[in-house]
């Protein structure tokens, strides 16, 4: 291409686009779309914004992730999870690049005993899990180039999100109790990021594996509770209050949405195929809080 790489980036203010904006810098120019320019509440809205901005690459990292509230409000998770991502991949195939979307854990039940991989049947529990299947099938069945990547358990300095609430909650709170029968892997979202850049990379050097779906977490795994104990350890060594946790099973804490209680994804075929790795959920949870200090 004789012009830099023009990559449009859906959602503005979400935890992965945030970290996408400071992971991608550098690597072309990124038209980074909010809800005012393209809502994807409103499909209809999408085809004239990708018109406007005719991009090299996709990367949708819009989303409805509000896990209970989907369950009272199915028709917008199901338009912005599956209807647009849907009409995105249409797009991206009538101008032949790529596409790039984020999916979840929440495709599966959790019912099996080992890491769940790409091949597995996928058997969500919830509108969220429902509406997400929907958007990775409506991807696929345009044909277009794309990469789907399932992750699991998402934080970041920004948002709403386990990792933000934790800290301030066990420094507000005398005793805190946390599920502790969910098991996965919390991935930051600049291990998203990063690992982001480098399938851009490997699709500009000419050389990408296969496109499809795939999985994308950090490394290891851990419970709510356990990953709770992992921030309450570093505001300890950081001097600051926290409060005791105790330990509780998923029916103790009912949600208006049922969760997997088995997370883990099998994440060995994007290395596999694509080269790339990602770290333990441990490392990267302290080179996040790293970038707090």
């Amino acid at each position: 291409m004789s012009r830099p790489l023009r990559i449009l980036i859906s959602g503005q203010h979400g935890q992965v686009s945030q970290a996408l904006q400071q992971s991608l810098n550098g690597l072309g120019e990124l038209i980074v779309l909010g809800r005012g320019q393209m809502d994807l509440g409103h499909p209809e809205s999408i085809r004239p914004a990708v018109d406007e901005v005719r991009p090299d690459l996709i990367i949708n990292a819009a989303a409805h992730t509000a896990v209970d509230q989907a369950e009272s409000e199915p028709e917008l998770a199901y338009a912005i999870n599956a209807t647009s991502p849907g009409v995105l991949a249409e797009e991206a195939s009538r101008l032949g690049i790529p596409l790039i979307h984020y999916s979840t854990d929440y495709v599966f039940d959790g019912s099996k005993d080992g890491l769940w991989t790409e091949t597995d049947t996928p058997n969500p529990l919830g509108v969220y899990g429902s509406s997400k299947l929907a958007g990775e099938q409506a991807i696929t069945a345009t044909g277009a180039q794309a990469l789907i990547l399932r992750t699991s358990w998402v934080y970041s300095l920004t948002g709403r999100n386990f990792l933000l609430t934790m800290q301030r909650l066990l420094q507000e709170r005398e005793k805190l109790t946390i599920v502790a029968d969910q098991i996965g892997a919390p991935t930051w979202a600049g291990t998203i990021a990063q690992s982001t850049r480098a399938l851009i990379e490997r699709w500009r050097e000419g050389q990408p594996g296969q496109w499809g779906v795939y999985h994308l977490t950090a490394s290891g795994e851990t419970s709510w509770f356990g990953f709770a104990q992992a921030i309450g350890q570093e505001l300890i060594k950081a001097g600051k209050p926290c409060a005791t946790l105790e330990p509780i099973p998923s029916s103790a804490y009912p949600t208006p949405a049922r969760r997997p209680l088995n997370s883990r994804l099998d994440c060995s075929r994007l290395q596999r195929e694509w080269g790339v790795s990602q770290p333990d959920w441990h490392e990267a949870m302290l080179e996040c809080l790293a970038q707090q200090r």
